[in-house]
């Protein structure tokens, strides 16, 4: 078994800047690319930033026990992580790195309380991360409320990671990744 970087945070805080700078910065990290039964986003690519799945076929990977951990985010709207995709990495001697939610940044360190670091990406506050969301412009007004209630109730689990990075200014938060990823490799 390797090792395992978990980023988590409530959508908008900026852990998947955080994740791609990382990406370049350490050869030996490589990208989890977990699957999920939402509609790709403008752009998104099938294999890339998800592995995009109906519904139908992501409840029959759960039933074949194809998934290390997986949730139901919204009615009808899973995401998890492949085994296979772990598996995977793990043969080419990379750090496997996670971009995931809350609850599954927390279910991944369950697993693998030895071999991880999980890192908990916090905004400075709730009002700056829903400016955060309104710019990205890619939520309509129901579905904007609903990522800030579930932004309020994921950012109650903070102290549950191994580490909290507050995400105040873009560039001092790499740094500090930088650092904290440095530390977790060569230990």
């Amino acid at each position: 078994m390797g090792k395992l970087l978990i980023f988590s945070a409530p959508s908008g805080a900026g852990k998947s800047t955080i994740v791609n700078h990382l990406l370049n910065v350490y050869d030996n990290l490589a990208f989890s690319v977990s699957a999920t039964s939402r509609k790709k986003r403008k752009g998104e690519k099938d294999g890339e930033h998800y592995h995009f799945l109906s519904a139908e076929i992501f409840k029959q990977k759960i039933d074949n026990n194809e998934f290390i951990e997986w949730e139901e985010v919204y009615h009808n709207q899973f995401y998890g992580t492949l085994k296979s995709e772990v598996e995977r990495l793990w043969a080419q001697d990379k750090i496997v790195i996670f971009d995931i939610d809350v609850i599954g940044g927390l279910n991944l360190k369950k697993l693998f309380p030895n071999n991880s670091l999980s890192i908990y990406v916090k905004p400075p506050s709730i009002d700056i991360l829903k400016q955060r969301l309104k710019q990205r412009n890619t939520e309509d007004a129901e579905s904007f409320k609903k990522r800030i209630e579930k932004a309020e109730f994921e950012m109650t689990f903070a102290n549950k990671f191994d580490k909290i990075l507050i995400n105040d200014n873009l560039e001092t938060a790499k740094q500090e990744a930088e650092e904290i990823i440095a530390a977790f490799i060569n230990k």
